[in-house]
């Protein structure tokens, strides 16, 4: 793969674009069969986003003092599972690709994972001219080519505490160009601590804390420099938007607290090939294509996290693990206002 930029979008979107000719081959085998293939491609990569962008949202239960701002520096690495790294390619599904061999199905790599070796399929397509014709096509590969086994995500949070028992936060992470990609990431929630209403509030040794949260991912590659296929403006769009629904629980100690939270993520993720296509041969050779296609994905899922915070003064450290469909390690750098 020829190159991948700072988010794990990049890895995703360069995946797709840059693998050896296979834009103009799954173009050829037509706009159908292209499509297909594509979104059982990235549908694990796009749930690993959605679950990546949403860790490190929480680092405590218990109440700031009112008007506070917390700044933190987040870290995640989203652990990839071998089912996520393969699926079925079954040729009834499609109707102008079949395997060499005579093959019904066979294992391939989504974008999480590898082809070694490597996996061909013949196109089968009706030339004007010359009739019936086959070309050959290699399947891309994914990122475990590249001996990655996780999906990182980073980014800056702040909150601030306007309410009793309140915080609005904000995470950020600036749009990066690295070449013809651009990724970027914002969101916002809002944690509050029910137990702060609690008459013996002071001497409760436990808090217990709602929270919702919004996040947005956008990323862009694009490859028309580098395009096999002749036309303009070619390139892939993924936007990926998800709600978190979180219980915290946790300890309300000085120096060394430990929490806990159960939550639900539910999101929707958009892959777009945006362009002109002039293609070569195959299904569809006769046409100019605009924009071939999109492929939504919905994603949802359960996760529970364990915790710990260290705060010494104005400087806080904390680290957590999350069990979901993507078991995430989080590590934060906490400075308290």
């Amino acid at each position: 793969m020829k190159k991948y930029a700072v988010l794990a979008s990049f890895l995703l979107l360069t995946q797709l674009a840059s693998s050896q000719e296979n834009i103009d081959d799954l173009l050829a085998a037509g706009i159908a069969d292209a499509k297909r293939f594509t979104a059982d491609y990235i549908a694990p990569a796009s749930e690993g986003l959605a679950f990546g962008i949403n860790n490190g949202w929480f680092n405590n239960a218990k109440t700031p003092h009112l008007f506070g701002v917390e700044i933190s520096l987040i870290g995640n690495a989203s652990f990839i599972k071998d089912e996520k790294k393969s699926f079925v390619f079954n040729v009834a599904d499609y109707e102008n690709v079949r395997f060499g061999d005579g093959s019904s199905s066979k294992v391939v790599a989504t974008a999480l994972g590898q082809n070694n070796p490597d996996v061909n399929v013949i196109v089968t397509y009706d030339d004007p001219i010359f009739g019936n014709q086959e070309v050959q096509l290699t399947l891309p590969t994914g990122i475990g080519s590249t001996d990655l086994n996780f999906i990182p995500t980073a980014f800056l949070q702040a909150s601030f505490s306007p309410l009793k028992g309140t915080q609005i936060k904000v995470r950020y992470f600036p749009e990066v160009n690295e070449k013809d990609s651009k990724v970027g990431l914002y969101g916002v929630g809002l944690q509050h601590d029910f137990t702060s209403w609690l008459p013996a509030d002071k001497i409760f040794p436990v808090a217990i804390s709602g929270l919702v949260a919004y996040t947005h991912l956008n990323g862009s590659y694009d490859f028309t420099d580098s395009s096999v296929v002749d036309g303009d403006n070619q390139q892939i769009q993924t936007e990926v938007n998800t709600i978190l629904l979180q219980l915290i629980v946790g300890t309300k100690l000085k120096i060394i607290n430990f929490y806990g939270g159960l939550g639900y993520v539910n999101g929707k993720s958009t892959t777009d090939l945006l362009g002109t296509y002039r293609v070569s041969n195959g299904a569809i050779s006769s046409q100019e294509i605009t924009d071939p296609f999109s492929v939504k994905q919905d994603v949802s899922g359960i996760r529970a996290t364990v915790g710990a915070n260290l705060k010494l003064g104005f400087f806080g450290l904390n680290a957590d693990y999350t069990l979901a469909e993507f078991d995430n390690a989080s590590l934060g750098v906490n400075f308290s206002f």
